[in-house]
């Protein structure tokens, strides 16, 4: 699932920024082959995803991971808002959060979230999910192509 540079688009909804650093710093420690793309607020992530305003030229990317604690609009409300969206709907979701509550659990396999990952608080822990993320969704799973959004026939250039 690599794009033609070898790496894959990824784009991390986070708005705490040491859970990014770490993040960022954990794909470097485990050479993975995961472009980064970062948005700090749920309605950012919404315009990135749609290519928007500012994000015209942005690459779409191939997973989404999903703080559900964020400012201006909740993960929550981006998992429904990607989830209902045509257009959007393939991107696979994994919430990636703090709360290991299970009425968010449910909630979120609700609206379609495609993974559950309680953040690890261990460093090792976070390698290693950086690891199975590259293993399991960007290796053995088949994702969906990459479409242009205004042709749902035509495959975009990585």
């Amino acid at each position: 699932m690599y794009t033609s540079n070898g790496f894959t688009d990824i784009l991390l909804i986070e708005d705490n920024p040491g859970d990014v650093r770490l993040l960022q710093e954990a794909i470097l420690e485990m050479n993975a082959r995961i472009r980064l793309h970062v948005v700090r607020d749920g309605e950012t992530a919404l315009a990135f995803l749609r290519r928007e305003g500012g994000y015209t030229d942005v690459p779409r990317p191939r997973l989404v991971l999903l703080d559900l604690n964020l400012p201006r609009k909740s993960g929550f409300e981006v998992l429904a808002e990607i989830k209902s969206s045509s257009d959007l709907s393939t991107i696979p979701v994994i919430v990636f959060t703090a709360s290991a509550l299970e009425e968010d659990i449910l909630r979120c396999y609700a609206l379609h979230a495609n993974c559950y990952i309680v953040k690890p608080v261990q460093w090792h822990q976070l390698c290693e999910l950086v690891r199975s993320i590259e293993c399991f969704w960007l290796t053995l799973a088949s994702l969906p192509p990459i479409y242009a959004p205004d042709d749902s026939h035509s495959i975009c250039p990585a």
